[in-house]
Order: structure tokens, then sequence, then C-alpha cells
């Protein structure tokens, strides 16, 4: 692929990681995105064969963002250590609000139902690897499981909730019961 093509394309996968942490995968049109991109809608398919491999192509390099800056914190913390830091950011204000660099799970979980089964899949793979990331023993990883859940929950709430004091409150106490 050419250099001019290629920034293209990942044109069009950031402005589709916009739309997916804002909107979910399903609703975002190919117009939206491209438009995002500041691109015509007539070159999209030199990129990508369809809407849905677009918006998977984007969430599985959103996920995969999110592991690599976990990747990042001290390898000598424990995985409670982690777990807890990552739920002061992740459970944080900067993150509900946030519209570029932020999560996209909790916009797309309610749409994996009716999204071809590679969404599901890259989910699952996405998963299976945070709770690696933030378990030190087999036994840890059903209270990492347990975590991940309580905080993508916790942020899916808080952000439904808006920037009311009662989504701070649900951040504060998704967060107290990780930490």
């Amino acid at each position: 692929m050419n250099d001019k093509k290629a920034r293209t394309r990942e044109k069009i996968l950031q402005a589709a990681s916009s739309a997916l942490i804002q909107r979910g995968p399903a609703e975002p049109s190919v117009s939206d995105v491209m438009g995002a991109a500041g691109l015509t809608v007539g070159g999209f398919y030199a990129h990508f064969e369809s809407k849905d491999a677009l918006m998977l192509e984007a969430f599985s390099q959103s996920l995969d963002q999110r592991r690599a800056l976990l990747a990042e914190v001290d390898p000598t913390m424990s995985g409670e250590e982690r777990r807890a830091l990552v739920a002061a950011f992740y459970l944080s204000r900067k993150h509900r609000d946030a519209t570029e660099q932020a999560c996209p799970l909790p916009t797309a979980l309610g749409e994996m139902a009716r999204l071809p089964e590679a969404f599901r899949e890259v989910l699952a793979e996405h998963i299976e690897l945070m709770m690696a990331q933030l378990a030190d023993t087999p036994e840890e990883a059903d209270k990492a499981l347990a975590d991940l859940a309580l905080m993508v929950g916790g942020l899916a709430l808080a952000r439904a909730l808006g920037g009311h004091e009662l989504s701070d409150r649900v951040l504060r106490a998704a967060k107290s019961a990780v930490i």
C-alpha cells in the first residue's frame, strides 16, 4: 500500500474510532465517518470492503490501544495494584467525558447481539487479554474479570447519566468497589 493510501486509511480509521466511542459501531454511517475524515464517500471502498469491516477494524484497533496503555504500567506492581490504577483512570470524569482516546465498550456492548460474530470474537479476546494483564495468578483471574465488568458497567452508567452528580457518584462507587 502506498504512503498516501495508508495515511488516508488511517484517517478513516481514526474517524471511525471517534464515531465508535461516541455512538457505537452500528449507528455511524459511512457518510458520517468519511465526512469526519474530510473525505467523500466515493473513496470508501478503495480502503474497506464494508462498513462492518471498517467498524470491526476500528473496534479492534481501539481495544488494542487500550491494552497497550495498560502494558506501560510498572510490571512490578501486583495485579491488585494494577486494577486499582486502571480503575482510578478508567472511572474518572476525564475518561467519562472523553470523545477521543476512550474506551469504546460502553457504547458498543448494547449493539453486540446485532453485529457480526467477529465483533464478539474481538471482544472475547480483549477480555481474556485484559484479564491476563490484570491478574497475577489463575485464581486472581475471576477477580480481574469481575473488576473489568464493574468498571465497564460503571463507566457506561456514568456516561449515560452525563455530567450530573449521580454520574460522579457512580464513578466513585464503582472505583471504591475495585480499589
